[in-house]
């Protein structure tokens, strides 16, 4: 019987599911901080809204299933997910779009393709995908940072925006990667001396570029404990900055933007460091990782400039996590004891 080993028999570290998870939890909170900095406490409340529902859907899930609850949740991948969603949706959002998307990437993105381990898609970005498409209003009402002169919003007035439906005056604006692309008249220079979110920041727009080093900070940490390897965040940056530098223009009225200002604004360091490292719907092989990252972030640049969506981050992953499997076929990792990779169509010797 023939038999195609795909991986090392050796582990050389004890770092379960479980303490992977908190640690990527843990490397978020800087970039929860200073979104909370910036935008106010509703960020906060959809991280814990997010979490709670998405490890609630988890234990109704596994009961039914008549699985072991506290076993399934105690990996802390429902939780993570939960996180992820709550960073990603706008702050002061309706609750009933955090709990939806709760139950999307639970039950529809996770659960109904058997678990951890087996969705081929990553459930917080389905969630995310999935309510920007059926409510396009709520997804693209984000709050205005602080640093443009405004007052974020207090807990109670913040609570009643949420719960409530309460109006809060002057608590929304467009996001820079938004402003940008709406531009059609104003040389870049221009547009970032008029525009008030673009003119208080320093290269990307207020309170955005220093959310982005936050969650680069956090991807660093993650780098350093070793939760995952280089070869894919690293491959999105280059390759969303390569596309950049070949298609700016200079500053133009229909200029993209920079280098850094892709870099540094939206949703990117959240998404290389913390969406295309998820071990489940990512390539398998550091060469896999390379390509399927550079792809993301090749994506993420031609959706942004050319598609309909600014941030586009959400869109270039699921594309890639499609067409993961593909990379992985021609792509295998070198087995154990053997000097060169195989590829998935190579059969083993008997």
């Amino acid at each position: 019987m023939a038999l195609l080993r795909i991986t090392s028999p050796h582990t050389h570290r004890a770092l379960g599911t479980g303490a992977v998870m908190r640690t990527v939890v843990m490397a978020t909170l800087p970039g929860l901080a200073v979104l909370t900095y910036f935008f106010g406490l509703g960020t906060l409340h959809n991280v814990i809204l997010a979490s709670l529902s998405a490890m609630a859907f988890e234990a109704a899930v596994m009961a039914l299933r008549g699985r072991p609850v506290l076993f399934y949740l105690k990996d802390c991948s429902a939780l993570v997910t939960g996180v992820l969603l709550g960073l990603a949706l706008p702050p002061y959002c309706p609750w009933w779009l955090v709990v939806l998307g709760s139950a999307t990437a639970i039950i529809l993105a996770k659960q109904l393709y058997g678990g951890m381990g087996f969705n081929p898609f990553n459930p917080a970005m389905v969630a995310y995908v999935v309510l920007l498409i059926s409510f396009p209003l709520p997804m693209s009402q984000w709050a205005a940072p602080a640093d443009i002169g405004g007052q974020t919003p207090g807990l109670v007035e913040a609570l009643q925006k949420i719960w409530l439906g309460a109006p809060i005056d002057g608590y929304t604006a467009a996001t820079p990667l938004d402003t940008v692309k709406q531009n059609t008249s104003l040389m870049l220079d221009s547009l970032y001396l008029q525009d008030p979110v673009l003119a208080a920041g320093q290269f990307a727009g207020a309170g955005w570029e220093w959310v982005n080093l936050a969650f680069l900070l956090g991807g660093a940490y993650l780098l350093y404990r070793r939760i995952f390897t280089w070869h894919a965040p690293l491959a999105m940056l280059a390759s969303l900055s390569l596309m950049a530098i070949l298609f700016y223009d200079g500053g133009s009225s229909t200029s993209g933007g920079s280098v850094i200002f892709h870099l540094f604004s939206g949703a990117t360091m959240l998404g290389a460091f913390f969406i295309v490292t998820d071990p489940v719907s990512s390539a398998v092989s550091n060469r896999g990782r390379l390509i399927y990252g550079a792809a993301i972030g090749v994506l993420v640049y031609l959706i942004r400039i050319w598609g309909n969506y600014p941030d586009a981050i959400a869109f270039a992953v699921l594309l890639m996590n499609f067409a993961a499997p593909f990379i992985d076929y021609y792509t295998l990792p070198r087995t154990y004891g053997h000097k060169k990779s195989q590829r998935a169509t190579k059969k083993a010797d008997d």
